[in-house]
């Protein structure tokens, strides 16, 4: 996989068309996640599946209604690979995108970028406000209630976890320990 863009070059641009902190902050933790998955795929594939959560939706703030359109131009404008930007629109398959998550990271993508949403939401309304001590049970109970987080959609984070061939419940506990492993850095993050 091509990684032509540094993770600095990747923040910069991130920060170029995103300035509102709750985007940021949904890209660091979807990088974290991103680079979590792809330790444990073992593809040694860390910062280029990093720079693809990173940048996933690099177009969202300015152009809300023009998502994973736009993002081909701006990215294309930085010198990303068509390779990424290929993997960075798959993640609106079906919603904004024609582009279907073909590899296991595209797919996790899907999967995640709706869910880690959903589990951020879930954290805040802790008394932690943390995923540390998050159980599944808790998540589970948050999930089938369709009016908590009910911008994330369950439709797509059922598919992701189907693309994956993993049951929802595996897919809701590898996510939680994804944002365990990078929790504090993107606080750290944010911070700055």
């Amino acid at each position: 996989m091509n990684c032509n863009i540094t993770r600095q070059e990747a923040l910069a641009l991130l920060r170029k068309y995103n300035k509102e902190p709750f985007h940021i902050q949904h890209a660091l933790t979807v990088e974290g996640v991103m680079r979590y998955f792809a330790g444990e795929t073992g593809n040694g594939e860390e910062a280029y599946w990093g720079i693809v959560g990173l940048l996933h939706d690099i177009d969202f703030e300015l152009y809300p209604e023009q998502h994973c359109v736009k993002a081909p131009e701006l990215l294309r404008e930085a010198g990303v690979s068509e390779e990424m930007i290929y993997s960075i629109c798959s993640h609106g398959y079906g919603i904004c995108s024609d582009l279907e998550p073909k590899h296991q990271m595209e797919k996790i993508l899907f999967a995640c970028d709706e869910l880690t949403g959903l589990i951020g939401a879930a954290a805040r309304m802790r008394p932690s406000k943390s995923v540390m001590d998050m159980e599944l049970s808790s998540l589970r109970k948050k999930y089938k209630d369709k009016r908590f987080a009910a911008g994330c959609s369950r439709d797509v984070i059922n598919t992701g976890a189907e693309m994956l061939g993993w049951e929802l419940d595996e897919l809701l506990e590898k996510t939680i320990l994804a944002m365990r492993s990078c929790e504090e850095s993107v606080d750290r993050e944010m911070q700055k």
